[in-house]
């Protein structure tokens, strides 16, 4: 197990905080290990056992917590008055109504209140309304390539290219990295797969066309970071003699989304500063999921090193967009508050066509934001400005 120091990192300083703590996550992706940790650094610094209440809502333990008032009364049986407590509930959104029994300890205990789900609208609904202002989010990724390094014991100048191309093919779900074989790792990912769509997408929404859903999720999760159009999904199925509406397709792809198995990037207008609404892209969570159905689809390794950036960039805190300039596209703008920064993303700058298309898009553009192009090449072609980052460098890099 290693420690996942960038996210504690971030939580650290709301330990004590009557904020809530919330962390959402894909299914599988570290959050009740990350739970795991706070708690031992809460009992490194003097904080009694006694103190912290735990329940995982994935344990049978707690089955019989079916909605707010079984949460309420089993805490207030739990909880010691006389001290702070630190109450942990994992993947909570499964309990009816938790919200208010969580609103209601916020109000009444001395607490810290830290919870975890695997649901993008946690956030959303009765949630955002019973605590508006007295939460933080913290989104939680599956480890990083540089967090795989630590796990294999991989230093950069023994890494080989072997060692990304893995990383590209089964993705960073924690567990993945404990199975002695790829083929074991192959059954992992396609159970977790299989238990993502069924628990998190199918049975939480009651979708009436389950079949046409698997096909909507298998058709996202194979072309991660194209632009999507509802329009060309529905040909799709079209010429697979299954007419299907771009209402349902939306409806469809919005349940993909919060699931948390894919990320969606709006586009951005770089000179008209405002966000569009029209040609996003998505990218999926990790990428080992898209490597466990054999469907036909073949997928150029180009928007796979696209979709390893764009994780990388959620991971570090950014909310990332695609960039709209004048003369076409930008891979991604970076923005974290007032500042922002620029990416461009390519596998090989094989010719001087591709290093003039790459360093060329972001011609017009005037603004003094640092621009990056990042790419497996070891040489640096950094020009104008514009720095050139090898892409393993960019992912090892803090």
């Amino acid at each position: 197990m290693i420690i996942r120091e960038l996210y504690l990192n971030r939580i650290r300083p709301f330990y004590d905080s009557d904020l809530i703590k919330v962390v959402v996550g894909i299914r599988r992706c570290g959050k009740s290990v990350l739970l795991k940790q706070i708690q031992a650094e809460l009992r490194s610094r003097g904080v009694a056992q006694s103190q912290i209440i735990e329940l995982n809502f994935e344990d049978l333990a707690f089955s019989f917590i079916k909605n707010e008032i079984d949460l309420y009364q089993y805490i207030q049986k739990q909880i010691n008055h006389s001290k702070k407590s630190y109450l942990f509930f994992d993947e909570i959104q499964d309990v009816d109504g938790f919200e208010k029994a969580i609103n209601s300890f916020r109000a009444t205990l001395n607490c810290s209140i830290f919870l975890t789900g695997s649901n993008g609208k946690l956030l959303s609904g009765e949630l955002a309304t019973h605590l508006s202002g007295r939460y933080i989010s913290f989104r939680l990724m599956p480890f990083s390539f540089q967090e795989m390094c630590e796990v294999k014991g991989l230093a950069r100048d023994t890494l080989r290219d072997e060692d990304f191309f893995d990383f590209l093919n089964y993705g960073g779900m924690p567990q993945r990295f404990l199975m002695p074989s790829e083929n074991e790792t192959k059954v992992y990912l396609r159970d977790l797969y299989h238990s993502i769509v069924l628990k998190d997408i199918i049975q939480r929404s009651k979708a009436k066309d389950v079949d046409l859903l698997n096909r909507i999720v298998e058709y996202m999760v194979m072309t991660t970071s194209q632009t999507f159009s509802a329009q060309s999904i529905a040909r799709y199925f079209e010429s697979e003699n299954r007419k299907v509406s771009t209402e349902t397709i939306y409806g469809y792809l919005d349940l993909i989304t919060t699931s948390l198995i894919m990320n969606k990037a709006v586009r951005y207008d770089v000179r008209g500063k405002r966000i569009l609404t029209r040609q996003d892209k998505y990218y999926l969570t990790d990428l080992g999921l898209s490597k466990i159905n054999q469907t036909g689809f073949k997928t150029d390794i180009g928007p796979l090193i696209e979709t390893v950036v764009y994780n990388e960039l959620v991971l570090r805190g950014f909310d990332v967009y695609v960039g709209k300039t004048t003369k076409g596209e930008i891979d991604f703008i970076a923005m974290e508050g007032e500042n922002r920064s620029y990416y461009q993303v390519a596998y090989l700058l094989a010719d001087e066509t591709v290093v003039q298309r790459e360093f060329g898009a972001y011609a017009g553009i005037a603004d003094h934001y640092p621009k990056y192009v990042i790419s497996m090449d070891k040489f640096d072609f950094s020009r104008d400005g514009i720095r050139h980052v090898n892409l393993i460098d960019f992912l090892l890099e803090r």
